[in-house]
């Protein structure tokens, strides 16, 4: 017991201290763990087979789903329409929408969900993820207090009394206390926690799509030189495909769209379409003469080249690419990556040749569906794909035709969550298998989607719960504080279980913190001769008040890094809740259900 609690503190102390990454902090605890014999090698692996883990994972592959079709931009930018470019507005949106989700699907699930939404929104309110994202974490630790389901604690303690011979609470008993609770946080947070919250500057900015299509037209004069060509009748074109005219190749007069429809090289052209090129002015007499074309008003802006089907991306040929040295046509397709090839770049200037030879060096920006660009970064050999545009088809994109697959197999997900007939983690891995094979990632981006560091993170902490029980230590600190307090008042009885289950919620996950601690207290609870639903009540508010560490709830790590908050930041703006939360609960418990 001795070693365990000593393990601990030197656990909590170098996350405090924050030199070393906190999964190999978690690592080095587990280890320690097994070296000095405290638990064995399969209660030590038992945390990478807990299904909290595996829920975490497959909900981030969930998480990514919903991303890559478009509904998590498609729900930022609902955030900000209704926060309307307010930073207060937007924060309590946030809570208030994380709330109620997370009182029906998992805490973990429903931040997931909502980071990538909520990140993209903060920077465009012109404020910072980290001012955002603890209270994102935090309400769904609150909204987790509107329903039973709505954490795994709240069931303990049903489940608890029930095995007891005593009413479990109902679906929606909880509420009673989780919605002024709630109502408290999101007060909280827009007058004073939001002051208390940190600057924090991070490196993973989301992609800014429209200030990215600027830069790109900018650099490579994307906006000069564009013409509307209208076909006119006779013209050769008509019947061809967009390909078949090769207008490109030709002329160096490549189609950047067909006004009214989806350009695609398999378009058909017809009479009166209107053909937006972009070549120079020497030609344009010319091409319109052969081809029986007439100039039109001006052309559409650049950034009207991109469109929920039409991307662009800007490439760099490898050293060992086979197209170096080989003559290039400017606007000619590229059949083997399915991308039109609009403009090149050489020595920071836009290369004006229709013909030219690649060189190491040049830049190219094409022009293909998003699917097509995301292929070609999968090319190793011939080119490199600059930026992220994987990124900015979900911002320029909307709503893609998989989306509805996404939101389905996310409404499954809760559906099978709510109504139990599968355990939570099979709900969690059901939605993730259909999210995949509905086509909405690859199996291989499902597997780039999944936050490592924190997934090891969460499975190496969880042994140290199992060996605070195994060897007694949280029983006897448990006992030991109720035994004292219970002697004083009902009252001061309930602050007790109220600090002790808080505290233990801090370092060890909050499940296994109502598992300890919910016998003790109903046992203590029927010895003094009062009700032990306003203690259990306890149990199961304090268990949600992880607050004052990263490592408490899975919410609080997986907004860790993103934020780039440190340790102390959760202390800073956690204690004041937790102890807002304490008050609350020791004047309105006793009065929904009287000692």
């Amino acid at each position: 017991m001795i070693i365990t609690f000593v393990i601990l503190g030197v656990t909590i102390a170098l996350f405090v201290w924050g030199r070393l990454e906190p999964d190999l902090v978690a690592i080095l605890s587990l280890l320690s763990l097994v070296l000095f014999g405290v638990i064995g090698t399969g209660d030590a692996l038992s945390g990478f087979g807990n299904p909290t883990v595996v829920m975490i994972a497959a909900l981030f592959v969930v998480g990514e789903g919903l991303s890559r079709t478009g509904v998590t931009g498609w729900g930022g930018k609902k955030l900000l329409e209704v926060a309307r470019g307010s930073t207060l507005r937007l924060l309590v949106v946030v809570m208030l929408g994380t709330a109620f989700l997370s009182a029906f699907i998992s805490n973990t699930g429903t931040v997931a969900t909502l980071l990538p939404a909520v990140v993209a929104a903060a920077w465009t309110v012109g404020s910072k993820p980290s001012k955002f994202l603890i209270p994102l974490a935090f309400a769904a630790n609150s909204g987790g207090l509107l329903t039973l389901t709505g954490t795994p604690p709240n069931i303990v303690i049903a489940q608890t009394l029930e095995q007891s011979g005593l009413r479990p609470f109902s679906f929606f008993e909880y509420a009673l206390i989780g919605g002024p609770l709630l109502a408290a946080a999101v007060v909280y947070m827009a007058l004073i926690g939001r002051k208390l919250l940190p600057d924090s500057a991070t490196e993973d900015r989301p992609v800014d799509a429209a200030a990215d299509l600027v830069d790109l037209a900018e650099a490579y004069s994307l906006g000069q030189n564009q013409f509307r060509l209208r076909i006119r009748a006779g013209s050769p074109l008509i019947g061809k495909t967009a390909a078949e005219a090769a207008l490109g190749p030709t002329y160096g007069a490549p189609i950047l769209r067909i006004e009214g429809r989806e350009h695609a090289p398999n378009a058909v052209l017809r009479h009166d379409d209107i053909l937006v090129v972009r070549m120079v002015d020497a030609n344009i007499d010319q091409i319109m003469n052969d081809l029986g074309l007439s100039l039109q008003s001006s052309a559409e802006s650049p950034d009207e080249v991109v469109s929920k089907e039409i991307g662009l991306a800007e490439i760099i040929p490898t050293p060992r690419s086979e197209f170096l040295g080989k003559p290039f046509a400017v606007g000619g397709i590229a059949e083997r990556y399915d991308v039109q090839v609009l403009a090149v770049r050489r020595r920071g200037e836009p290369v004006t040749e229709r013909e030219l030879t690649l060189e190491f060096g040049d830049s190219i920006l094409v022009r293909g569906t998003w699917e097509d660009i995301g292929a070609l970064q999968n090319e190793r050999h011939n080119f490199v794909v600059v930026g992220a545009p994987e990124e900015m088809a979900s911002e320029v994109a909307g709503l893609r035709p998989r989306a509805a697959v996404a939101v389905a197999a996310l409404i499954g997900m809760v559906v099978l969550m709510v109504s139990g007939l599968v355990p939570t983690v099979i709900a969690a891995l059901l939605a993730a298998a259909a999210t995949i094979l509905g086509g909405c990632l690859t199996t291989r981006e499902a597997y780039r989607s999944i936050s490592w560091s924190s997934v090891v993170l969460i499975a190496a902490m969880i042994p140290m719960g199992k060996a605070l029980e195994s060897t007694g230590g949280a029983s006897l600190v448990a006992e030991g504080l109720v035994n004292t307090l219970g002697n004083l008042s009902p009252i001061a009885l309930m602050a007790g279980v109220f600090l002790l289950t808080t505290g233990f919620s801090q370092v060890i996950n909050n499940t296994a913190t109502a598992v300890l601690v919910a016998p003790i207290v109903i046992q203590a609870a029927l010895d003094l001769n009062v009700s032990p639903h306003p203690l259990l009540m306890i149990v199961a508010i304090s268990a949600s008040t992880a607050f004052l560490t990263p490592i408490g709830t899975t919410t609080n790590i997986l907004v860790f890094s993103p934020g780039g908050y440190r340790f102390g930041d959760y202390m800073k703006v956690g204690l004041p809740l937790m102890l807002i939360f304490l008050a609350i609960s020791l004047m309105l418990v006793p009065l929904i259900w009287p000692l």
